[in-house]
């Protein structure tokens, strides 16, 4: 079992005491026992209150009392035995460790685990800016360099000033962000950094993971 989301972090988590009845305090025990071929989809996709529950990640808040303990506890026993069956689970840890910055319970880790294993693997994870990518702009929001020249891209045939009236900014913001880009353009660019294999990745999460309690399981 991972303790590190049951016990307490000093965050304030949601109510997860138990309701009256057995199915309100365990309504996740039935697709528990389901078999992983019998399941269409990913567990974590039709139980996402479960995996995306601030109690799976965050913790439970100080203080919290016994009744709160055991439900949280009971809710982590649920997604590893989930996760356990999943056909998918090494491909969905590596994904979750290199390639997405992705919030809540995924493939046995928390986010606050996976985190430590990037660091241990020195993988850096950018989190995707969505307002960037559907050209979302904002008053007095700084301008994003790759922003710039995604949209210049996007609209090559456009004039520069249509494109800062685009972004909100200035004619000169557009200017200095395309000069910035033509120089880097020039100048020689390191190697890329070796993304980590996943058995890398698989093994550096059992040592993260078997800190705090079990250990994840790797697929052959």
């Amino acid at each position: 079992m991972i303790r590190g989301t049951v016990e307490g972090t000093g965050n304030t988590g949601r109510d997860v005491r138990p309701s009256g009845n057995a199915s309100e305090r365990d309504p996740w025990g039935k697709y528990a026992m389901t078999s992983a071929s019998a399941r269409k989809r990913p567990s974590c996709v039709d139980f996402a209150d479960l995996f995306q529950h601030p109690v799976m990640d965050e913790g439970l808040p100080a203080g919290a009392g016994p009744d709160e303990r055991r439900q949280a506890a009971m809710m982590v026993r649920k997604a590893q035995n989930l996760c356990e069956s999943c056909p998918l689970l090494k491909s969905c840890l590596y994904d979750a460790v290199v390639k997405h910055d992705v919030s809540g319970y995924v493939a046995q880790t928390t986010q606050r685990q996976r985190a430590e294993i990037r660091r241990r693997l020195g993988v850096t994870v950018t989190p995707e800016d969505f307002d960037t990518l559907a050209g979302v702009t904002s008053p007095n929001r700084q301008v994003d360099h790759e922003e710039v020249l995604r949209l210049r891209r996007a609209n090559p045939d456009e004039s520069l000033e249509t494109l800062a009236h685009r972004l909100g900014c200035s004619l000169s913001t557009v200017k200095r962000h395309l000069r910035r880009a033509r120089t880097e353009a020039s100048t020689p660019r390191p190697a890329p950094a070796r993304r980590p294999s996943p058995e890398q990745v698989a093994a550096v999460a059992q040592d993260v993971v078997s800190g705090t309690g079990r250990r994840p399981r790797v697929a052959a």
